[in-house]
């Protein structure tokens, strides 16, 4: 089936399904935070199976972003999501913390070839100023889904254990396979001679991307506001639950709030973008992601003993994290080709959680069971990214994009 084949239908029923695809993986972190600390009682360990799952998401990203582009969309969104259902019931029945690294690792990899192809078929169906919009109410779903899943996985650990919300994973994807299995056709757009798999893997696929200034801009701005978020989902857990004695049903609702605060962001977004450009719509988004973390500082520093403060500074954060997600996810692959676009998303996602991981094993190393170091390692994190974010957008970005530009597509939006 061709890309052109009834495209404004396939167009609109893709649009309903991209924010399901994409809170494939709010359902397999946000709603799995509540559980590590009873995941950590009962086999001793919790944190390495969530980075090992985002270590695990970014490298098959580098291998499902080529074959979806050589085999297509379709084939590669439904072994990802048959793939997710089983490692979910493997790590439902793990006996062992290795055994629930080992099925997480397979279900961050199957995570991976759903995300990219979902990204890929935004570009595949809309043009490219289209795309930071498609983008944004793709993510507002994912948002709504990060809302419900934590405040959803602390009930069900307190009510029916760990192993139940892990097999609620399984249903989620069970069912997702089922609707795409009926509904999403093939979106990709046959290239005249496509390159063998490998080959775009290591050579003419990843210099064509590299080479793009704007691919290596977004990427390293939705890289780094995920860094800081993914700093706060790792530990976010032992800071309120164990160092302020708040219960997993309460904590529940603290990265619930965020995803509520994230959602209107991202609404905020699409009538920013029309109304100010890209680039000083991000703008806006790093001043906000640096105030952020300076909220939770001066927290730190004047009442280290209230966690006011610290919610205060992630609604910030995440404020800016709702601004610099769509923008950046579409800007990747705005400038590049259909043809590359899965090659695009899975190298722009490699990096993504590659600094992820990077920042939270690193973050991780400070924190012990007795929370000696308090807040300060998720907090610095989060404030390393806000200035790494300001210096992209108040410099970087406007090289790229000069303010004459920047309006031109504006009105294009």
């Amino acid at each position: 089936m061709s890309c052109s084949d009834q495209g404004p239908r396939r167009a609109v029923s893709f649009a309903l399904l991209l924010p399901l695809l994409l809170a494939a993986q709010p359902v397999a972190t946000d709603s799995y935070l509540p559980a590590l600390p009873e995941i950590a009682r009962d086999l001793g360990s919790a944190s390495s199976s969530l980075t090992v799952f985002v270590l695990a998401f970014g490298v098959a990203q580098l291998v499902c972003g080529p074959l979806a582009d050589r085999f297509g969309r379709r084939p590669v969104l439904l072994t990802g999501l048959a793939c997710y259902t089983v490692a979910a019931a493997g790590c439902a029945l793990a006996g062992s913390a290795d055994a629930l690294v080992a099925w997480r690792a397979v279900q961050g990899a199957a995570m991976a070839s759903i995300l990219v192809c979902a990204r890929a078929a935004v570009r595949d169906l809309y043009p490219a100023h289209e795309g930071p919009h498609v983008m944004a109410h793709g993510l507002r779903g994912l948002g709504i889904v990060a809302l419900v899943g934590p405040i959803a996985g602390a009930w069900g650990v307190q009510t029916a254990g760990w192993r139940w919300v892990l097999a609620a994973m399984g249903v989620y994807s069970l069912t997702l396979l089922a609707l795409c299995w009926r509904t999403f056709g093939e979106t990709r757009q046959v290239a005249a001679r496509p390159a063998p798999v490998l080959a775009s893997v290591s050579t003419g696929g990843m210099r064509q991307v590299f080479a793009s200034p704007s691919f290596r801009a977004w990427t390293a701005l939705t890289a780094t506001t995920y860094g800081g978020i993914f700093c706060f989902l790792l530990l976010s857990p032992m800071v309120y639950v164990d160092l302020f004695g708040l219960s997993p049903a309460l904590y529940g609702w603290i990265p619930a709030g965020g995803s509520l605060v994230y959602i209107l962001s991202i609404t905020w977004c699409r009538r920013l973008l029309s109304q100010r450009g890209p680039v000083r719509t991000v703008q806006l988004g790093a001043s906000l992601s640096l105030l952020g973390p300076c909220i939770q500082i001066a927290g730190c520093v004047l009442a280290p003993t209230s966690p006011v403060p610290l919610l205060v500074g992630h609604a910030v954060y995440a404020l800016g994290n709702g601004i610099h997600q769509p923008c950046g996810q579409a800007g990747a692959v705005g400038d590049l080709p259909p043809q590359l676009a899965g090659r695009a998303v899975s190298f722009s996602g490699f990096v993504m959680m590659c600094v992820a991981f990077c920042a939270g094993q690193l973050a991780a190393g400070f924190v012990d069971p007795t929370m000696r170091h308090g807040a300060w390692p998720m907090v610095l994190p989060m404030a390393l990214a806000g200035v790494v974010l300001v210096m992209i957008a108040f410099v970087w970005l406007p090289r790229l994009y000069p303010v004459r530009a920047a309006e031109t597509i504006c009105r294009g939006c």
